[in-house]
């Protein structure tokens, strides 16, 4: 189903394209080119955490941070690449890739983290939503996978130097 966009300001003429088997909705530009594409997963939690009474601006179950670490990625098909990573967090990656893979793909992610470069962390992961164009010169395409599997210390690790490089960030 394709839905025109009428009325919301500066966006006039885009599509919104809504695939039920695949349960996704792709963002058409004016021209029919995708510049995006959400999960139904990924739009529910965001009206939910929109809606909810203590919500808080891109309210997300882990927090974040930008981090940039080299991650392999494979395919159940075996196809592996590698990429890095725009952010982090323990619910997820943020994985910059001009070619990114659809919403609802499976994939083994390993990385490193800083602290410790020499153990490598494993967990499954599907990709929840993706980013096809650059925006505003300053955000990468790319694709956000949600982990699906991760061990609970790696993602106590993860959380830990998430926290501290926002501590960092912030100052004192």
């Amino acid at each position: 189903m394709r839905l025109t966009v009428t009325a919301t300001e500066g966006h006039q003429g885009k599509v919104l394209e809504v695939d039920c088997d695949g349960e996704t909705i792709t963002l058409l530009s004016a021209q029919g080119e995708s510049m995006g594409t959400v999960t139904w997963r990924a739009l529910i939690a965001f009206i939910k955490a929109a809606t909810e009474e203590d919500c808080y601006v891109n309210a997300r179950d882990f927090p974040r941070a930008p981090l940039a670490v080299k991650v392999r990625c494979t395919t159940p098909e075996g196809k592996q690449f590698e990429s890095l990573t725009g952010g982090l967090g323990g619910g997820g990656l943020f994985i910059e890739n001009s070619a990114p893979l659809p919403p609802g793909t499976d994939l083994t992610v390993e990385f490193s983290l800083p602290d410790r470069p020499s153990e490598r962390l494993t967990a499954k992961a599907k990709v929840a939503w993706v980013r096809t164009k650059p925006e505003r010169y300053l955000l990468f395409p790319g694709m956000g996978v949600q982990f699906t599997e991760i061990a609970p210390q790696d993602r106590d690790r993860l959380d830990d130097l998430v926290m501290a490089l926002n501590r960092n960030r912030q100052g004192p």
